[in-house]
């Protein structure tokens, strides 16, 4: 799937979101490697600190179906550029530094990078590690 296809179904995702108090809407639309499409929007919340990003909302939906590869993300908003947060590169470097990541104001504009690129130095505990 090209970067500007996998952009237009998060642009299609993004009216689900609930943004009451910002008014800042985000679509993602994460693609896993078999071609599957997940998306998801931000939620937020009365409590500030309980609000969830699209991309995370997308990649709790696919991981809570069973996927675990994936290829690329494409994130929007209602207002330019939405670059996944701190939190959320740190989260999806738990499934790999290679993921394309897909940002821009519009299809036409887009900026397509790594997780690595985003998050080059991230924090990853070895599995059993704990």
């Amino acid at each position: 799937m090209d970067p500007k296809e996998l952009y237009r179904k998060a642009v299609e995702t993004m009216p689900k979101a609930y943004a009451p108090f910002s008014n800042f809407t985000v679509g993602a639309a994460l693609l896993t490697r078999d071609g599957r499409v997940i998306t998801g929007v931000n939620v937020e919340n009365s409590s500030l600190g309980a609000t969830i990003c699209a991309e995370r909302t997308a990649f709790v939906k696919a991981i809570s179906e069973g996927e675990r590869d994936f290829e690329a993300i494409a994130v929007c908003c209602n207002d330019g550029t939405a670059w996944p947060c701190g939190i959320c590169r740190q989260f999806m470097l738990e499934f790999g530094e290679d993921l394309t990541v897909i940002a821009g104001p519009d299809e036409d504009n887009l900026t397509v990078t790594t997780l690595k690129e985003l998050l080059p130095h991230g924090f990853r505990l070895e599995k059993g590690e704990l």
